[in-house]
């Protein structure tokens, strides 16, 4: 999934209002921020295997250290803490933002074929195979992306042109990166995968200057 969880940040705007757009992005992409950099220095692996599903030719071999449940939870709980400063008040906003960061396991239960753990070294592997249905897939997180986008906007003005224009542009390019996915060729290797992956870190930045840029209203939550 990926429109899936910019759908989660957008709509957690209203909910966190003391942290920016781009927190909230590192937070719902945090594990596939991590999981390139493991990736590179092979405590994780990825094959290239068109057909392994419709929507993807990715074949997540091994990824228990940043797919895992358990350690999709430890990586909340490390993320909020970074994120608030090593500092647990407000306790919601704590227990928000982790909750944000575990969101992205449930959300790639839904789409990924079975090979989901649920800790490190454990046999089982979970997913319920959203990804094997094209049609079922744009739908389903289509219509995320859609409301969790209505829902950020019904909390800002983008009446300032640079604001909008930089929020607007993040919006069409996770669309396009996400809608195109199935219609693309395939990566020319794990590597590559890897050092693409890591581009994902740009998108936090983008979002916190789109955010920073947009008036906040405050009639809303």
């Amino acid at each position: 999934m990926f429109a899936g969880h910019a759908a989660v940040a957008l709509a957690a705007r209203s909910t966190l209002p003391r942290q920016s757009l781009g927190v909230l992005f590192a937070a719902t992409y945090f594990i596939d921020l991590i999981w390139p950099v493991l990736l590179l220095v092979g405590l994780e692996r990825v094959e290239i295997d068109p057909g392994n599903t419709a929507f993807t030719p990715l074949n997540f071999v091994h990824y228990p250290w940043t797919h895992s449940l358990l350690t999709a939870v430890l990586w909340g709980i490390i993320f909020a803490l970074i994120a608030l400063r090593g500092r647990m008040r407000p306790t919601r906003d704590f227990l928000l933002l982790a909750a944000i960061v575990v969101s992205h396991w449930f959300l790639d239960f839904l789409t990924h074929r079975p090979d989901l753990p649920l800790t490190p070294g454990a046999s089982g592997r979970f997913g319920l195979g959203l990804w094997n249905s094209i049609p079922g897939t744009l739908l389903m997180e289509g219509a995320l992306f859609a409301a969790g986008v209505a829902l950020y906007l019904r909390r800002i003005d983008a009446r300032r042109a640079k604001g909008g224009l930089a929020l607007w542009s993040l919006l069409a390019l996770i669309f396009i990166i996400w809608a195109s996915g199935p219609f693309a060729p395939p990566p020319p290797s794990s590597q590559a995968v890897a050092i693409v992956g890591l581009l994902m870190w740009l998108l936090p930045l983008w979002a916190h200057g789109a955010d920073r840029q947009c008036v906040v209203r405050h009639d809303h939550g």
